[in-house]
């Protein structure tokens, strides 16, 4: 096995990332750390901090300078984090000392190496909403035209009582929907430039570090906390959670996928189907189940970030190390599962007469409720009950239809109580609930 699925060659398409995985390659980290240095310079040479002239070289050259970073391996051996070793490359690449020795004044390594995962991770959200978008918009589409294909609900594995599939994918859609939501204020909340030097105090950064950090803010698009926040990693939490409320909901719908497509139920077709090495009559859900993995992966990877975000003091290395470990897997983790789901969700083909055949396979039992609460209206609740496990009883003992014998006991019953479309409860309104909800959200989207 590679020590990471999310950078293998052998199961790059099993577990795609997309766009998203440049983002967590040595070379993104240091574009984006030299990004940070060159908007730092620029808000200290706007403030008066460093010469004006220096702070536009510097600049200048953090978006031209290229860094091996293998060149900086050593050096990050030895000191623990890459930044001692990207300054000093820097400043060399400059070839201007006079302006070189103002990089990286006053800031320590974790303002700069926070602010640059930063940017990634803003990066990271924003390739994610759009395949969130795309996946919302294909299950809404399926919601709406199936708000009334019934079919049977099942708890514990077993038919209950019935639904309709748009229910179901209204079900899989709303948590994910309710993560879109989140978004904007997740940005304004986690999303935030780091500032504020060796141990917090920003002693270095000149007589109005916070000015400065919030002009650095500005310049690159993040938010101002208003504090420095070395050891609150609060901000990455945030972002995990979020990604890990996607996968679990993302994960639930693989796993149902996975029960709707297997051999005697069958009800649900979609893409993504392999092949067995040695059964050729196989064809199995491998899409839906590298989601359902995926989901199994997120929650340990959440509760690894948990426990290296008890930080001591005003820094600490070891827990800042092992959420370096921790998060990146997250986030491709979240960006994979979303890649699958998108694919999952346009494959989408739901089989009507095989729901219908479900429905009326048990000689309609899955109605014993609906039976149960119109035999209500007439007798005391705990005698309808009783009633109705009695019929269930000789219906199953005869093989007769549930419908049949509760009529010849009952010739007064509405026949419409036995026609399983009819007894979908609130489902279909759910469906279109949810369709109208994601519309709502398109259209948000597109006067944006």
């Amino acid at each position: 096995m590679p020590a990471s699925l999310f950078d293998s060659p052998l199961f790059a398409q099993l577990f795609p990332t997309g766009e998203a995985g440049r983002l967590f390659s040595d070379s993104a980290a240091i574009r984006a750390m030299l990004l940070v240095e060159g908007a730092l310079a620029r808000a200290q040479g706007a403030a008066g901090v460093i010469p004006e002239i220096s702070a536009a070289a510097i600049q200048r050259a953090a978006l031209e300078v290229q860094i091996d970073p293998a060149a900086l391996a050593e050096s990050t051996g030895t000191n623990g984090v890459c930044v001692p070793g990207l300054v000093a490359a820097f400043q060399t690449a400059m070839n201007a000392p006079e302006h070189a020795q103002y990089v990286h004044w006053g800031a320590t390594s974790q303002d700069i190496m926070d602010t640059a995962l930063m940017l990634r991770l803003r990066q990271c959200l924003k390739l994610m909403e759009a395949d969130l978008r795309a996946v919302l918009a294909t299950l809404a589409t399926q919601a709406g035209q199936h708000a009334t294909t019934a079919m049977p609900a099942r708890t514990y594995g077993q038919a209950a009582v019935p639904t309709t599939w748009g229910a179901v994918v209204a079900q899989w859609g709303d948590p994910l929907a309710d993560a879109l939501d989140d978004l904007p204020d997740l940005r304004r909340k986690a999303l935030l430039v780091s500032l504020s030097g060796a141990a917090g105090t920003a002693s270095a950064l000149g007589t109005d570090p916070t000015a400065l950090r919030a002009t650095m803010a500005e310049t690159l698009g993040l938010a101002d906390s208003g504090r420095g926040w070395h050891t609150d990693r609060t901000p990455i939490l945030r972002i995990a959670d979020w990604i890990l409320r996607l996968t679990m909901a993302l994960g639930a719908m693989a796993n149902t996928l996975i029960a709707l497509s297997a051999s005697g139920i069958g009800e649900i077709g979609f893409g993504g189907a392999g092949a067995s090495s040695t059964m050729p009559q196989k064809q199995n859900p491998v899409a839906a189940s590298a989601l359902s993995s995926l989901a199994m992966q997120t929650g340990p990877l959440r509760a690894g970030l948990q426990a290296a975000a008890t930080h001591e003091h005003q820094r600490d290395g070891a827990a800042w190390f092992a959420e370096w470990a921790l998060l990146p897997q997250l986030c491709l983790a979240g960006a994979s599962a979303l890649t699958i789901a998108r694919s999952l969700a346009a494959g989408l083909a739901p089989d009507a007469d095989r729901m219908r055949t479900a429905l009326d396979a048990d000689g309609g039992l899955i109605l014993a409720e609906a039976l149960s609460f119109a035999l209500a209206a007439r007798l005391p609740r705990p005698e309808a009950q009783a009633e109705t496990k009695r019929l269930c009883r000789a219906a199953t003992e005869t093989g007769h239809p549930l419908r049949d014998v509760a009529l010849e006991a009952h010739p007064d019953l509405d026949q419409a109580l036995f026609d399983p479309a009819a007894q979908t409860g609130c489902a279909p309104d759910a469906a279109r609930a949810f369709a109208a909800r994601v519309r709502a959200l398109q259209e948000a989207q597109s006067e944006n």
